[in-house]
């Protein structure tokens, strides 16, 4: 069975012979094409984005996560993950009760709309992505979990670094003097 990866049928030999990062990173580009064309579909279809419903089977999975942890889960920065709950909320399939051993922190529960958008699976991303994924062994996608996880975790690092890098004060540039600031020859 030919896979992306290695076949040329169905792409210009010129997009072929991309090195192999740019392969990686011309499928990466092709996957989350696909996925936000799909998550705008199912908005449509639906009433809910792919990170929404992503969101949402998570809550409905572990009922009384927190947003803090549902974050994590999600590898979503919490101010990211802020205004997914925040439309869950407004469309009532989410609601934040306080937490009772901890006033401070609020975990999630999935409303009585929450449990019917939630067990809804046709017209959604991850019934596409189940399609997808017939006929793949499990060794396969262990090997792709595995090779993704470990690009997700290396551009978050690279972010983390970069965002670090932002909050360090600007380094003092050494400028060239100008003619005019030169110590006068005579």
């Amino acid at each position: 069975m030919n896979t992306a990866l290695d076949t040329t049928d169905d792409v210009p030999a010129t997009a072929a012979a991309l090195p192999d990062i740019l392969r990686f990173m011309q499928l990466l580009w092709a996957l989350a094409h696909g996925l936000q064309t799909t998550s705008k579909r199912m908005t449509h279809a639906v009433g809910i984005t792919g990170p929404q419903r992503l969101a949402l089977r998570v809550i409905g999975l572990f009922p009384g996560v927190s947003a803090g942890d549902l974050a994590l889960i999600l590898h979503l920065h919490p101010s990211t993950l802020t205004g997914v709950l925040q439309r869950l909320v407004s469309q009532q399939l989410v609601t934040r009760i306080g937490d009772p051993g901890d006033r401070r922190r609020a975990v999630l529960r999935l409303t009585p709309r929450g449990l019917r958008a939630n067990a809804r699976r046709r017209g959604t991303v991850e019934a596409a992505i189940g399609r997808a994924l017939e006929g793949i062994t499990e060794r396969d996608r262990k090997v792709t979990r595995r090779v993704l996880g470990r690009l997700a975790e290396y551009l978050d690092r690279a972010q983390t670094a970069v965002r670090v890098a932002d909050q360090l004060p600007p380094r003092k540039q050494l400028r060239k003097p100008s003619r005019s600031r030169l110590p006068h020859r005579s």
